[in-house]
């Protein structure tokens, strides 16, 4: 490339104090050749520049892509970014936000025109089985190549026929630096915090944290990435430990909170009272600052004062929840981020935070930190990556009713063709999940084994549904499965072929529904139970079965459940972010699903006393009730004369239920699979499960729930079993009740 034009370039980006984005499109030796050049004559330091690439062909440090989050956090003077042998978005989007202002990221492309038709190391992960890479389309590339060619501030330079393209220049506007405002006089936290932000927005977010020093409060700072909000929670956080308080910190992963603890770890080290420097921070007031991941976070173990949650729009909200009884909260959440969006955060958990007892504040970070505002390598990768897809507003939908609303299938060449369409699906995708990712945006507009399905009103999409083909699997992939290999995409299948050793399970053919969402503005209003079942009608008979795994919730459970799928599984560990433990569930639609549904739903509740006394003896048991109330199959009540007249006598009589639990096992089994809902109340159902199914001591189920003494909890077996001997028993069974009745 001219090393005169690349000048120009760089020094427009330092002028502004914004990115530009330099595209060498061609061949691969030749871009790096033509970046090697660049980085010798360019003034760059070669220390701050990183080469993100599977290959290290430059002087500088080098990160192979799927590393790429080891820049998060770090800032660049540039970053060359090799997108020949695989170019995830994912890793895309975490290294575009290290580039400094007056930096410049170099992309190494493929020769933009061929490149959506060329197929690599991503594509071929897209390409599941029974697809090949053949199968997998070019869109997300073809939408990409055309941002590249649209968007001020990106270059692009043809290293095959040595022409420059386009020299993407903006020629922005001179910009007057402002000076920091003077912290807070009233300021309680010392001087050197305010000394330590960079923006005005970091000033008045670090004093809005302030609050937490009279408790019971919560602050909840939201911010686009690179705003600094980590930097603030990092000081706020030490400022509280020099004053002695125990600071709990908790993220979906410890490196996230490098900053956080960074800029905690600098002001402690500035403040003198840094005496214990490690994975823990210990102030010299005794104050400290320590790490745990979500689930084990959401125990408050240590009886922590304050509890700081970074990136909360990525924790799920049953653990946001538990956090609730610590008196001192903060929650940062980003806004558009690879990672997901802070309204979502904000629609799922928010209504739970203003109905506790915290005083809350919010506060928002506009201004970024490592470039001027307005920087258009950000515009452009907000756009590319759909980092800033939303849903439609509120009003274009709030009146949506279940029969306003449209079925639609929206293939791939329909979003590729409307981007309007495409950011709303997609970002009613991203605001109902906190696992959404750009990954998940190439998956939606290339994967052969997804398809997308909505509801719609006025164009608007106001429900959506993410499914992914499963099974029809050929014998020697389903042999390989059975004897322990994993087959990408295949999940439903998967699990039961190798955990639950069913060797023709990925035999039918079915559609796991892998996300679904419905808009906030119109929920609790029957559509996402009017799309499940505009799927259903849909795939019945064209497909053997539909599916759904997530983390098992009561309130999840009893929707699922309602939409006509049953349990057939719960995994026998938790999540390691959610704390959940998964369950998978079928809706069958043919003959063949309906077999591989009854096998698996049959064997379910068979075992369900076993796993729940075993592995799943930590079970919630309200989970647990919804699970087995959720299952569709007839476990059988085949207790013998003797063990109903154990239960019986003690349902009402001298009987004892450790002379044999078996039998008061199967009988609760029974009734929470294939009773009676209406002859127990919650609490008697519980009772249950934790000291028939989980085997609970009697000490665990008195304090769990709130009987008096273990004498009462006794009395409460008795009265619960009392119903279903009186419903499910044989004649000696009523006989041995009405004995002890008649003789009362």
């Amino acid at each position: 490339m001219n090393v005169d034009a690349a000048r120009v370039l760089l020094e427009e980006a330092r002028s502004a104090d914004e990115r530009r984005l330099l595209v060498l499109a061609g061949d691969r030796a030749a871009g790096f050749e033509a970046a090697d050049a660049l980085l010798a004559d360019l003034p760059l330091p070669l220390g701050g520049t990183t080469l993100v690439s599977t290959r290290d062909a430059l002087a500088c440090e080098q990160v192979a892509p799927r590393n790429a989050d080891r820049l998060l956090g770090t800032t660049r003077s540039a970053v060359v970014f090799d997108a020949h042998p695989d170019c995830r978005p994912n890793a895309l989007g975490r290294v575009v936000g290290a580039v400094d202002g007056g930096g410049l990221l170099v992309l190494l492309t493929p020769p933009l025109d061929d490149w959506p038709r060329r197929r690599d190391a991503f594509d071929e992960g897209l390409a599941v089985p029974p697809f090949n890479v053949d199968d997998v389309a070019g869109n997300f590339r073809r939408r990409l190549v055309a941002t590249l060619r649209e968007h001020p501030g990106v270059a692009i330079y043809d290293v095959d026929e040595q022409r420059l393209e386009r020299d993407g220049l903006t020629d922005p506007a001179p910009r007057l630096a402002r000076p920091l405002p003077d912290p807070p006089s009233s300021a309680a936290f010392p001087c050197e915090a305010y000394e330590a932000c960079l923006t005005d927005d970091q000033l008045s977010a670090l004093a809005s944290f302030e609050a937490l020093r009279d408790a019971p409060a919560a602050v909840v700072a939201e911010a686009d990435r690179g705003r600094g909000k980590s930097s603030v929670a990092g000081l706020a956080a030490a400022c509280l430990a020099r004053e002695g308080l125990d600071v709990l910190v908790t993220a979906p992963g410890r490196r996230s909170t490098d900053e956080l603890f960074a800029r905690a770890r600098e002001l402690l080290g500035d403040l003198d009272c840094l005496r214990a420097d490690g994975d823990t921070l210990v102030a010299e007031s005794g104050g400290r600052i320590r790490f745990e991941k979500p689930p084990t976070a959401a125990e408050l173990l240590g009886d922590p004062d304050a509890v700081f949650a970074d990136e909360a729009a990525a924790v799920p909200v049953r653990l946001l929840e538990s956090l609730l009884d610590c008196e001192r909260l903060a929650f940062t959440t980003t806004v558009h981020g690879y990672e997901g969006a802070g309204r979502g955060f904000d629609v799922r958990f928010r209504d739970r935070l203003d109905d506790a007892d915290h005083e809350v504040t919010e506060v928002s970070l506009v201004d970024p930190i490592r470039y001027a505002a307005g920087d258009p390598v950000e515009t452009w990768a907000f756009r590319a990556l759909l980092l800033d897809a939303r849903p439609a507003v509120d009003p274009l939908v709030a009146d949506v009713s279940v029969d306003d609303a449209s079925y639609e299938a929206l293939p791939p060449a329909d979003l590729l063709a409307d981007d309007h369409l495409l950011r709303e699906a997609f970002g009613l995708l991203v605001y109902a999940h906190y696992r959404t990712e750009p990954n998940d945006l190439a998956r939606l507009l290339d994967a052969p084994n997804l398809a997308v399905r909505a509801l719609t009103h006025d164009g608007h999409v106001v429900s959506v549904a993410l499914l992914a083909r499963e099974g029809g699997l050929d014998g020697e992939l389903r042999a390989a499965m059975y004897e322990g290999a994993r087959v990408r995409g295949n999940m439903i299948p998967d699990v039961l072929t190798s955990q639950l050793r069913d060797e023709g399970a990925a035999v039918p053919v079915g559609w796991r529904v892998m996300r679904i969402a419905t808009h906030h503005a119109v929920r609790e209003r029957g559509l996402g139970s009017r799309l499940l079942g505009a799927i259903r009608d849909e795939f019945e008979g064209t497909a053997d079965w539909l599916g759904v795994g997530y983390g098992a919730t009561p309130e999840l459970l009893s929707f699922w459940s309602a939409n006509g799928y049953s349990t057939v599984h719960l995994s026998t560990t938790r999540n390691d972010t959610s704390g959940e433990y998964s369950a998978v569930m079928l809706a069958p639609l043919t003959d063949e699903g309906e077999r591989l549904h009854d096998r698996h739903a049959g064997w379910f509740a068979r075992r369900s006393a076993s796993v729940l006394s075993d592995p799943l003896h930590d079970l919630d048991a309200d989970v647990a009730r919804a699970a087995l109330r959720a299952c569709d199959a007839d476990p059988g009540l085949d207790l013998s004369t003797d063990e109903w007249r154990v239960v019986a006598g003690a349902a009402h009589g001298p009987g004892m239920y450790s002379v044999d639990p078996g039998p008061f096992r199967r009988l609760a089994r029974y009734h929470l699979v294939a009773g009676d809902a209406d002859l127990l109340s919650a609490r008697e159902e519980r009772l249950l499960v934790r000291k028939l199914l989980q085997a609970r001591p009697w000490s665990d189920v008195v304090a769990e729930l709130d009987f008096h003494s273990t004498g009462q909890a006794m009395r409460a077996l008795g009265d619960a079993l009392r119903p279903l001997v009186a419903s499910y028993g044989d004649d000696t069974a009523r006989a041995e009740l009405a004995r002890f009745t008649d003789e009362n």
